[in-house]
């Protein structure tokens, strides 16, 4: 299994979205995939028509287990998608407590990583979405990942919050003594704006050796795929989001 995750610390640039688009289009190749909600915000639960706040399990149980993973877990968790290929692990408000009651017990860190280590030869792949914050849920879905992808909305406030990303990045590798593969994906580029245009030659600038050729265009059809509950390439393949959605995954695979 290969695991990717898609994290940021600022919120709205584009991870669920990236994380749906590019599971789907590994899906439609034929790989077995698993998506895994670690946002206690629920936006990818949601985008597959679940209510995180009702849902009866979810990714919460898991870390409820205190990292006894169930034999079973596949049975009680896994949920289909709109995808045919490509499931999911569902997300639950209530993660939002787990820094409160859990964060500082012996093990927390690598609940994720025994989860998909249980399920390993169920999947080809594994993209989680992660919450916005620096916390257990974003320290899991790091030590689990081989491949980091960092989406960047190109205006200035994003550029700030993708400093304090990489940051949490260079903390991770210390402490893993490992190096972390991660790619930054600019995403929401509209070349008709002079900040989108500016920050893209910002991110290029700082981030050489780690960012994306290319980047994710504004696309109407990325939220009209989100409010029906399916990809970008089901709704509409053709589409600017859909062809850079392929382009960004031939990159990844070719890596």
């Amino acid at each position: 299994m290969h695991v990717w995750s898609i994290a940021n610390q600022k919120g709205g640039v584009g991870k669920t979205t990236s994380v749906v688009s590019l599971g789907a289009l590994l899906a439609e190749q034929g790989h077995r995939v698993l998506l895994f909600d670690l946002d206690p915000q629920g936006s990818l639960t949601s985008y597959f028509g679940l209510n995180p706040d009702e849902i009866e399990h979810s990714a919460f149980d898991l870390f409820m287990q205190k990292g006894k993973i169930p034999e079973n877990v596949s049975e009680d968790i896994l949920v289909d998608t709109s995808v045919p290929g490509m499931k999911m692990i569902p997300a639950s408000t209530a993660l939002a407590t787990l820094e409160r009651n859990i964060s500082q017990q012996e093990g927390m860190g690598l609940i994720v990583s025994k989860t998909l280590a249980k399920l390993w030869d169920d999947f080809d792949y594994a993209l989680i979405d992660t919450p916005p914050l620096l916390g257990v849920l974003l320290i899991n879905s790091l030590a689990a990942c081989e491949k980091l992808l960092v989406p960047v909305q190109t205006e200035f406030l994003a550029l700030k919050g993708l400093e304090r990303m990489v940051h949490t990045i260079q903390m991770v590798t210390r402490s893993q003594r490992r190096e972390l593969d991660y790619m930054v994906i600019p995403t929401m580029f509209d070349r008709r704006t002079q900040a989108s245009m500016k920050s893209l030659k910002t991110l290029r600038e700082q981030h050489q050796g780690h960012i994306w050729d290319l980047a994710i265009p504004v696309d109407t059809k990325l939220r009209d795929a989100s409010r029906e509950g399916k990809a970008i390439s089901q709704l509409d393949g053709e589409s600017r989001g859909a062809r850079a959605y392929k382009s960004l995954l031939k990159t990844l695979l070719s890596a």
